[in-house]
């Protein structure tokens, strides 16, 4: 939307300047006289052209929207109206896009909305999640308490997110860094002795044989080769949008020898946390799990919580399809079911989650210690191959002409 400077006079005489977004001219007429202020000048402002290309700019982060959420519980606590408190976000706000965003949501409140209604005009910033804990917050009137809880939620979530690219980012540094090497043997190295080993006029070592070979298949087919890998990335990530191939991969994950256990892990540490913050601030048990099933990522998770939330509607427990999922340990489904009996489920998920994120930190530094040394290995036997398979003739023309 266009921004107008306008000029107008408060019913006291006083003066005031200032910018605003809207549709129109007519809107922002309208929009003083419901601040009791008659504007006197509205006025185009030529805003500036920002160049924008896929992939850079600035990015709204779980660390911008916890800081943001911080500030205004702290504001609102200390008694300033709401609208004021976006304001002063918005000003302070260094991402156009947030900044655009937050002043949208004031005009919004300003204008009469309820303020979980203005976020909701937000969807890419504001999840589900964020918008219904704001509406349990304004319905109850402790709108600063869930707006703490909402920023220690997302503090929380960012932690757990960090640890497991932690976890990954080694093995996955480790594994290209070989493929690549591997390549550059391949294309580069191999074929000098591959021109020195046709002068030997012996039989060479199978290994070498597979390695030269190997060596002239990527020389010959790297374009395809290339092509290929890029095609097989594509085709996965479109069969894991599919209901389907999002179940079975994510069901696979789970079943991994050694990444399974840590993703069940995060996995249990999410949804009890989730779902144990939105009980907590008021939302109820079926909207949270409907809200917890839809951030879960994962299907196999997403179809437990689901089922929960048919049991549930019908008078039943949420324990029991949880444990039929076999996606969540006994104990977790044991506590799960005291907290049901004794009315404190949410205080019983956030011990859970407590217990879990802690969990996830022993399994990715166990993870850590395990596939060190297995990716020792891997560099050895990959990397090392290739060169004693290179070297393998060499030897034994030396054998030869030593015997000799």
């Amino acid at each position: 939307m266009p921004v107008f400077a306008y000029s107008g006079r408060t019913r006291t005489g006083q003066t005031i300047n200032g910018e605003m977004e809207a549709p129109n001219r007519e809107a922002v007429v309208a929009q003083l006289r419901r601040q009791q202020v008659m504007a006197t000048a509205v006025t185009p402002k030529a805003r500036d052209i920002e160049l924008k290309i896929p992939g850079f700019g600035a990015k709204i982060g779980d660390r911008d929207l916890a800081v943001v959420t911080r500030q205004l519980a702290t504001m609102i606590d200390a008694g300033l109206p709401l609208v004021q408190c976006l304001d002063i976000l918005a000003q302070q706000q260094e991402k156009k896009i947030f900044q655009k965003a937050l002043h949208d949501i004031r005009m919004a409140v300003e204008g009469g909305a309820t303020f979980s209604a203005s976020l909701k005009r937000h969807p890419k910033i504001f999840s589900t999640l964020y918008t219904n804990m704001v509406e349990a917050g304004e319905a109850g009137g402790i709108l600063d308490t869930i707006l703490n809880r909402l920023a220690a939620y997302i503090e929380k979530a960012m932690a757990l997110k960090k640890r497991i690219k932690t976890a990954m980012f080694y093995p996955s540094t480790i594994v290209a860094v070989a493929v690549v090497v591997v390549i550059f043997l391949l294309i580069y190295v191999i074929p000098t002795f591959e021109q020195l080993f046709e002068g030997f006029g012996a039989t060479l070592p199978l290994p070498t044989v597979i390695v030269l070979e190997a060596s002239r298949i990527v020389r010959a087919y790297i374009l395809v080769l290339l092509a290929g890998l890029v095609a097989a990335v594509v085709g996965l990530r479109f069969y894991y949008r599919t209901p389907g191939g999002k179940m079975a991969i994510d069901r696979l994950l789970l079943r991994l020898p050694v990444f399974g256990p840590l993703i069940r892990k995060v996995a249990v540490a999410k949804f009890t946390r989730t779902l144990g913050t939105l009980v907590s601030s008021g939302v109820s048990i079926l909207e949270g799990l409907d809200i917890t099933a839809r951030t879960a990522g994962n299907k196999v998770v997403e179809e437990a919580v689901l089922k929960a939330r048919t049991t549930i509607a019908q008078g039943k427990t949420i324990a029991e399809p949880l444990q039929a999922s076999g996606v969540f340990p006994v104990m977790v489904v044991q506590m799960i079911a005291v907290g049901e009996q004794t009315g404190a489920l949410d205080r019983m998920l956030n011990k859970i989650a407590d217990f879990y994120d802690e969990e996830v930190d022993v399994a990715v530094a166990g993870l850590t210690s395990l596939l060190e040394p297995l990716l020792v290995i891997f560099l050895g036997v990959i990397i090392g191959g290739v060169v004693i398979a290179m070297y393998l003739p060499i030897f034994k023309l030396i054998s030869v002409v030593g015997n000799k």
